[in-house]
């Protein structure tokens, strides 16, 4: 570590900023397309931002120049969720800080912008960011620039930090490659659910004569598939449906809130209301507590959130993290799910994901403002269209090595993420050489 050096961050910086005061980026300026704000919500602990994008026009965006954000300036809230950092991906010209939100933008002749998101990811790093933080109400950072400036730190010469940089960034794109891969996979599953079970695409493509060769190029289907699906509608109380399905009531078909034994002072897993996806299928952050008093589940049930604005938000999961028979825990303001045969556990799931059920539900929310809910007796009497048993049986062996191979992919980002946690700090020290990590890495 001889050649590192100790300097402040505005030693190293060419701008930082702050964004704009509230009056002067009111939700009222956003657009359905331009320039996108970065908020809070978009800085998930990630290298990448995720979540709801809202977004300002190119004019509204050049009257805030000073709070533009360029590809590999650095985020940071310092309201709210203080503490978090992001780093501006090249995939735009320019992004816009939301009033919650400072940057920073580093000389690249004296400091790479990655290796500084990893030390603002590292222990000492978040600590130098909160040590001027208040917890009284919103958590805050007193004088967010000043402080931000402020922060010491020990670099080593920009050639070794892009090194550095490199093998921990090398591990953040696995796991965001295993990211987009799900991602991928569970929008491919719910177009499946939404073709076969409320289009009714196949039946439709044969009842109109196309032929079958068309039919299975065009919805990815095996001729052995396509088969299953019958060749004509038939009229019910939901209109047409395809011949020899039927129509059902949602409480014959599913059963809500189905009976779970756990006794009061258990230690069991439990999923919290903040660790529900809102757009995946999985959970992932669960932790071993007591059994005290909420919704109880196993493998197989679907979760819903039903109060606001958890439901409007898409909270939802299906449970595959517990051991066979072991029962989970969550919060009383969940729904649980557990479809009956011949419907497998993961229709339970994709249904719940559907805008059909998304809208019945926030229809039905009901209570004092702010803490609506949606009581499970709203779907007592919804007619679903229930299928055939082999279309049923073919569509859960196709979701449940879907949910499977998503499954696989997050266990290995766990360990790619507990790898990475486990060198920031000895590659930021100089405890670890690149070389050595290259070589514990088996990169």
């Amino acid at each position: 570590m001889s050649d590192w050096s100790k300097c402040r961050i505005d030693e190293i910086a060419t701008k930082t900023a702050i964004g704009p005061f509230g009056s002067r980026m009111k939700s009222e300026t956003y657009t359905q397309f331009g320039v996108p704000v970065i908020r809070g919500t978009n800085i998930t602990g990630g290298r990448s931002f995720s979540g709801d994008w809202v977004y300002v026009s190119e004019k509204d965006a050049d009257q805030l120049a000073n709070c533009n954000v360029r590809a590999g300036d650095l985020v940071f809230p310092h309201r709210g969720a203080i503490g978090e950092v992001g780093i501006v991906p090249g995939d735009r010209e320019r992004y816009l800080l939301s009033s919650s939100l400072m940057s920073l933008k580093c000389d690249e002749t004296k400091a790479d912008s990655l290796y500084l998101y990893y030390f603002f990811k590292s222990h000492e790093g978040r600590h130098q960011l909160l040590k001027n933080a208040s917890q009284v109400g919103t958590p805050g950072i007193g004088q967010p620039l000043t402080s931000l400036r402020s922060i010491e730190l020990h670099l080593p010469p920009v050639d070794q930090q892009k090194d550095i940089a490199k093998v921990l960034g090398s591990l953040d794109d696995k796991i965001e490659l295993n990211r987009r891969m799900n991602e991928t996979l569970e929008a491919m599953a719910r177009a499946i659910f939404q073709s076969w079970f409320v289009d009714f695409d196949p039946v439709r493509a044969k009842a109109s004569g196309e032929s079958p060769d068309s039919i299975c190029q065009r919805l990815g289907l095996t001729p052995e598939l396509l088969a299953l699906f019958p060749d004509r509608f038939k009229d019910s109380e939901l209109g047409a449906i395809p011949n020899g399905w039927n129509t059902e009531s949602f409480s014959e078909t599913i059963t809500i809130n189905p009976t779970r034994t756990l006794k009061k002072g258990v230690i069991a897993p439990y999923l919290d209301m903040a660790n529900m996806p809102t757009a995946s299928a999985r959970a992932h952050e669960i932790v071993e507590r007591e059994f005290g008093s909420g919704m109880k589940f196993q493998n197989g049930d679907t979760l819903v959130a039903r109060i606001t604005p958890c439901l409007e938000n898409g909270k939802t999961c299906f449970v595959d993290f517990l051991n066979e028979e072991q029962i989970g825990w969550g919060s009383t303001e969940y729904i649980v799910l557990r479809p009956s045969p011949p419907l497998p556990p993961e229709y339970g799931y994709f249904l719940a994901r559907t805008e059909k059920f998304r809208d019945h539900a926030i229809a039905n929310m009901s209570g004092t403002s702010g803490r609506q809910r949606v009581p499970a007796n709203a779907f007592n009497d919804v007619l679903l269209v229930i299928p055939g048993p082999d279309v049923a049986s073919a569509f859960g062996v196709f979701a449940q090595a879907t949910i499977e191979s998503m499954r696989s992919r997050d266990v290995e980002s766990q360990t790619l993420t507990a790898m990475r946690d486990s060198l920031v700090p000895k590659l930021l020290s100089g405890e670890l050489s690149v070389t050595e990590a290259i070589a514990e890495v088996g990169a």
